[in-house]
């Protein structure tokens, strides 16, 4: 072909044609660097026939300039490509953007040079080379790496080159992984794992598409068995995709995968390096990566010879992208499995009501785990009803639960404290004249952080120190601190039992892979007796000496307008209920709450699922809710809340009157300011059956907005602040 169309990252325009000059080898899926006036840019020729645009004529053509060393994307992504812009209303470019996240391994193969600690003994030091000693122990990476870690400037580290504390190290870029071996150390299943991974098996082997949803009692020892279909991939040649919900899960993981195969598999998350990061895209491109895991973007990387994919916890609303292109992690990964004719499997001790709707419609096969591996048996559920079992006051762990906590100290065991809020306390007020501490970006309360004396915002990061007296009236040791985080929870743990060895585990203090190893190694070799922890807690971890689970709020989940409120706080207590008693010792679990008659806190006292799901559900189809409806969000912003506000008005005086679409609003979101812009909503409640894309495309394309107004599209939402 003489003549292709590109697929231009320029949000601006449209796909190009461009000349393919003489001996130039191009098809669809290559990665191009073609000519834009003086630039050039990146493309990726697609088929012309799917990607309309103005024709131009041949003599003004421009040629492509470069084919890059990297293989063509491959006909099942650039499917998936396409899916994902018209489902979620993306542009194009956007999503093919994100199968091309690695810039330097678009530049192909070859080597790079890292650099390491000598060990060798500092002569002249200096207070930012003592920093880089400590910081950089059993760290090899670039030099602009290496002061991102350290936190010193590249001018630092040179010196310490030229001092002999650093020695450079030539590394292959395209350096192969280790080989995972499928019979290094087969498991000995139950019978009824040996059922489950038995279909897993035989879907492989079919390479065929084949959705399933894994359904198993937290413990039941569902990744053993997706472990099983891995083994099988990887006796075929194919490769495999995992995805986890949390950066924070991946070393645990990791080991369960390498104690299974022998080495650990590739990951993909934000904390890689750019060197990792170009490793593992060009390993996943050739074909010789065998078993990648990663967070939600690794969904989009050019997989050469995909045989499966795996979506552990496949219920995290984690898996929603909330900005950008805002898909769906879990329903995309349907799709690409359905583009490459390759079995999914969707694993989850408390699958979301969208995902059990499917199998119950026969469009995924669900497969059932309901007794917990080894003999071990589902723990013990106590109501704590807080308007009768009072904490003391300024306090907020009931009698009995201290108790507990008191009784696992003495015998050696482990307890936890769940809170989903992090900090120490969500509001801080002055008590001389009531002012309140908000963010001045957003409409959002800054929450208190004692341990780094700190105030912030959860929402754009603001952070100011906390300061000594009321910027309001001036008085001073006035302010206050209104409600619990996790930090007020662990500082009453510490009052309580002052002997006991306290860990806090939430975001602040799990920031990378290697520390939540840390905790996680602290933990099961006993060094940790109370666990005070956020939803990072509530899934994936396994401590045989944890006999006891305390949610401290289990209603604050319920508060808001969200649609889904009772399924997640349903999701979340059951999962951090299963962390208690998965070894010989029975667990207990104390649900602390102001409202007992509840039908989520009934439901997981009783332990009757299944009856909450189906009031759950009847009473989203009486709503016309998912997955009985549809929902879409349309989003208006501005920095200047004039023209946000008449751009929604504008959005809402053109919408579409349907039978079968409801569309209200617009009107200011609950968050109505975030990060400095002025936001409104409207939101569209449609049938099922409804052609929801199309009637939101037909009716906003026509419109024009000023340059500082953002509308963006939100399909399926999962957030509605």
């Amino acid at each position: 072909m003489n003549r292709v169309r590109c697929l231009v990252f320029n949000a601006a325009l449209g796909p190009l044609d461009y000349r393919v000059p003489a001996g130039m080898d191009v098809e669809p899926g290559s990665v191009v660097l073609a000519p834009l006036g003086p630039r050039q840019i990146i493309g990726v020729v697609w088929e012309a026939e799917r990607l309309p645009a103005t024709e131009v004529p041949e003599n003004k053509l421009r040629p492509i300039l470069q084919v890059l060393p990297v293989p063509p994307l491959p006909a099942p992504l650039r499917r998936l490509i396409e899916w994902t812009a018209d489902y979620y209303l993306a542009p194009l470019a956007s999503v093919a953007r994100m199968a091309l996240s690695s810039n330097a391994a678009l530049q192909g193969g070859g080597t790079i040079t890292e650099y390491r600690l000598t060990g060798r003994e500092p002569g002249r030091m200096t207070p930012q080379r003592l920093i880089a000693l400590d910081l950089l122990h059993d760290q090899q990476a670039t030099i602009r790496e290496l002061s991102e870690i350290a936190g010193v400037s590249d001018g630092v580290l040179r010196g310490m080159v030229n001092a002999g504390l650093l020695e450079a190290v030539v590394v292959d870029s395209d350096r192969p992984y280790p080989r995972a071996d499928p019979h290094h150390a087969v498991p000995d299943l139950s019978d009824q794992q040996a059922e489950v991974a038995a279909k897993f098996v035989d879907a492989v082997k079919a390479r065929e598409f084949r959705p399933f949803l894994l359904d198993g009692v937290t413990g039941s020892g569902k990744t053993e068995t997706y472990f099983e279909a891995i083994a099988t991939a990887i006796e075929a040649g194919r490769q495999v995709l995992v995805l986890l919900p949390e950066i924070a899960l991946t070393e645990t993981f990791l080991k369960r995968f390498e104690e299974r195969f022998g080495v650990q598999p590739v990951t993909w998350h934000s904390s890689l390096k750019a060197s990792e990061r170009r490793r593992a895209w060009r390993s996943v491109s050739l074909g010789v990566a065998q078993v990648l895991v990663g967070a939600r973007s690794a969904l989009f990387l050019p997989f050469a010879n995909l045989g499966l994919i795996v979506v552990d916890e496949a219920h995290e609303i984690s898996f929603k992208q909330d900005d950008g292109v805002r898909y769906n992690a879990r329903d995309v990964a349907v799709m690409r499995a359905r583009f490459e004719s390759t079995p999914v499997i969707l694993a989850s001790a408390t699958p979301a009501l969208e995902s059990l709707q499917m199998a119950e419609a026969g469009r995924y096969e669900r497969v059932i785990l309901p007794a917990r591996f080894g003999g071990a048996t589902m723990p013990e559920i106590k109501v704590l009803d807080l308007r009768v079992e009072q904490p003391e006051r300024n306090h907020w762990i009931a009698p009995p639960l201290v108790e507990a906590l008191k009784d696992r100290l003495e015998k050696g065991e482990q307890s936890l404290l769940f809170l989903n809020r992090r900090g120490f306390a969500p509001l801080t007020l002055c008590r001389a004249c009531g002012y309140r501490f908000q963010c001045p970006n957003c409409s959002a309360w800054l929450v208190e952080h004692r341990l780094s004396k700190r105030l912030a915002c959860h929402h754009c990061g603001h952070e100011v120190p906390t300061p000594d007296a009321c910027p309001e009236c001036h008085e001073p040791d006035c302010l206050v601190a209104c409600g619990p985080g996790v930090e007020r929870i662990a500082d009453e743990v510490a009052e309580i039992l002052p002997n006991a060895r306290v860990m806090l585990v939430t975001s602040d203090t799990l920031t990378s892979p290697a520390k939540a190893a840390e905790f996680v190694e602290q933990a099961s070799a006993g060094a940790i007796d109370v666990i005070v922890g956020t939803q990072l807690v509530t899934k994936g971890y396994h401590f045989p000496e944890l006999t006891l689970v305390g949610v401290i709020d289990a209603d604050m989940g319920l508060e808001g307008g969200d649609l889904r409120a009772a399924e997640r706080t349903y999701q979340q207590v059951a999962q951090v209920a299963g962390r208690a008693g998965r070894g010989a010792k029975p667990g207990v679990v104390m649900i602390q709450t102001r409202h007992p008659e509840a039908a989520v806190i009934e439901a997981l006292a009783s332990g009757d699922r299944d009856a909450f799901y189906a009031a759950e559900a009847e009473a989203r189809r009486d709503a016309g809710a998912p997955p009985f409806g549809r929902w879409a969000a349309i989003i208006v912003s501005s920095e200047d809340e004039a023209e946000a506000r008449d751009a929604a008005r504008g959005i809402g005086g053109t919408a579409p009157r349907l039978e079968d679409v409801l569309i209200l609003g617009p009107a200011p979101a609950p968050l109505s300011l975030l990060r400095g812009r002025y936001r409104y909503r409207l939101l569209i409640n449609a049938r099922r059956s409804s052609e929801i894309q199309r009637v939101i495309r037909e009716w906003l394309d026509p419109l024009r907005f000023p340059p500082g107004v953002r509308v963006a599209v939100d399909i399926d939402p999962y957030s509605f602040v």
